[in-house]
């Protein structure tokens, strides 16, 4: 009998083929029959009736509403994209510096990298139904919390300001840098799986790259960027592309379209929000896509 071999081109495929065949398989099954039925629903005017509900075609008239008849939609959605901008590069930064510094060695480094993951399993849908339901409470004494808030030293803003403008910073970074870290906590509990993509790429960067470089005399600065950063560089557009979706999966457009879905009733308009909405994200993902392949280092 004879066998077939396969090429490792060939080889490769098969095994991304079967990587992603569950994610596959359930898009297929799951995902089709509601995505084409929210088509429907946006090209038409949806109305109850006995034993079900009846559509008639409107044609763009719902993604006509969306953009130029409903009051909060359009600013809500421009919010999202500015508050996107603003958040991803936050959590980049905070990511790839809390990576480079959990892959030090140093006692506690297993503890420390679970406390920095620890805020995405609290922020988990699980746990968040299980604080709902009474099962666990998350926020502990509130009388407590609001004690020691009084009593303490409150955040002076000012301070900060004034140490920035005085290093000779623009105003633009000055705002950018408080606002990152009056939104610090925000920022931390964003994070956690951008750390660990970072560390596991930190990690499959050999070591012997770093003894050569210092043996050529390469300061720490210089092995960062010249060894480090663009061996890296290819996760950097997966943790762009992950921290994107991750923002805009919980933007108050979100809740827009199911408060125009399930509160007013419809259907139609907010079935054509989500896809306006979805045409905005997928345009913000082509082109920060195109942008940063172009710059990324495949090894």
């Amino acid at each position: 009998m004879r066998t077939i071999r396969l090429s490792l081109k060939s080889r490769r495929a098969l095994l991304g083929l079967a990587f992603i065949s569950p994610w596959l398989l359930g898009f297929i099954f799951l995902f089709v029959t509601p995505l084409l039925q929210s088509i429907r629903f946006s090209l038409s005017n949806l109305s109850v009736a006995p034993g079900g509900y009846v559509l008639d075609f409107v044609g763009l008239k719902n993604f006509k509403d969306a953009i130029l008849v409903d009051a909060t939609f359009n600013r809500i959605l421009l919010d999202s994209v500015g508050a996107m901008l603003l958040n991803v590069p936050m959590i980049l930064f905070f990511s790839l510096f809390t990576a480079t510094l959990l892959n030090q060695k140093f006692k506690g480094r297993t503890m420390a990298r679970a406390i920095f993951f620890l805020p995405v399993i609290l922020a988990s849908s699980a746990v968040a139904a299980a604080e709902s339901a009474g099962l666990i409470n998350m926020m502990g004494d509130v009388s407590a919390v609001d004690s020691s808030v009084d009593g303490g030293a409150s955040f002076n803003v000012v301070s900060i300001v004034r140490m920035l403008s005085d290093v000779g910073l623009p105003m633009a970074y000055v705002d950018y840098i408080v606002e990152a870290i009056m939104r610090i906590y925000e920022i931390v509990s964003s994070s956690g799986v951008q750390i660990l993509i970072f560390l596991a790429a930190l990690q499959s960067v050999p070591g012997s790259m770093y003894e050569v470089a210092k043996i050529e005399g390469a300061t720490a600065y210089e092995s960062f960027w010249k060894i480090t950063f663009p061996m890296v560089s290819p996760l950097i557009l997966t943790n762009v592309i992950y921290t994107i979706i991750d923002s805009f999966a919980g933007s108050p457009v979100t809740e827009a379209i199911y408060q125009t879905a399930f509160k007013t009733q419809n259907f139609g308009l907010s079935s054509a929000m989500s896809w306006l909405y979805t045409i905005v994200i997928g345009l913000v993902l082509v082109v920060v896509g195109w942008v940063l392949s172009r710059r990324v280092h495949y090894n």
